[in-house]
């Protein structure tokens, strides 16, 4: 399957400003997002599962893909894409067994050893960051910046996309770094209007490229 997206947009229901995540995301596949990461961290796998089920209906409606954070269990039950993989999450090959060679595998990195790991051990793409600072990852340390972003991108050959603290005010000097695209949360997410920041945001990345 191919990674045929440069926007990934990550949710997190509790920056959803009316409250419906749902809602939020078709506004955003409105706005032309063909790809979103559920990342619930707090939800039971049933109730994960019922959202994974809704935003798997919303998105085909779009033509768009849907991975599920670490849980392959729940993208395969689901009929999602593939899986986004954490640090702690299950070994990549582990994931590729049990979902198949027709899914997509992303994967967090947060340094290069991390990338060129992941690349070898058979992700389709990775995010890499924090890019910017940004509150969700303070846990990760510093930020490692536009150049770390860029060193990594250039020594792989899947797709690489920028996460962290970004939004349309620094998205063209991320995508200047040589990065296949995008992924992110708030800016988005907690927008007043989500499908047109979304479409606002595609304009800058797609101008970029």
């Amino acid at each position: 399957m191919p990674v045929d997206f440069n926007l990934y947009l990550i949710t997190d229901r509790l920056q959803a400003k009316s409250g419906n995540l749902a809602n939020i995301i078709e506004q955003a596949l409105q706005g032309g997002v063909r790809a979103v990461q559920l990342r619930e961290k707090d939800l039971s796998a049933g109730e994960l599962f019922e959202l994974a089920v809704e935003l798997r209906r919303i998105t085909s409606r779009y033509g768009a893909r849907l991975l599920i954070n670490d849980r392959a269990d729940i993208a395969l039950a689901a009929g999602a894409d593939g899986v986004h993989l954490p640090g702690n999450a299950i070994p990549i090959d582990a994931a590729r067994s049990f979902l198949g060679s027709d899914r997509l595998i992303g994967v967090s990195c947060h340094s290069l050893e991390c990338a060129v790991t992941a690349q070898r051990k058979g992700a389709d793409f990775i995010t890499f960051g924090p890019v910017f600072f940004t509150q969700s990852k303070v846990a990760y340390g510093e930020p490692s910046g536009l150049g770390k972003l860029a060193q990594t991108a250039a020594a792989l050959k899947i797709p690489v996309f920028g996460l962290g603290g970004i939004n349309n005010g620094n998205a063209r000097q991320v995508m200047a770094a040589g990065v296949r695209g995008i992924a992110l949360i708030s800016a988005i997410i907690a927008a007043e209007q989500p499908q047109i920041a979304a479409a606002e945001i595609l304009e800058t990345i797609h101008q970029s490229l």
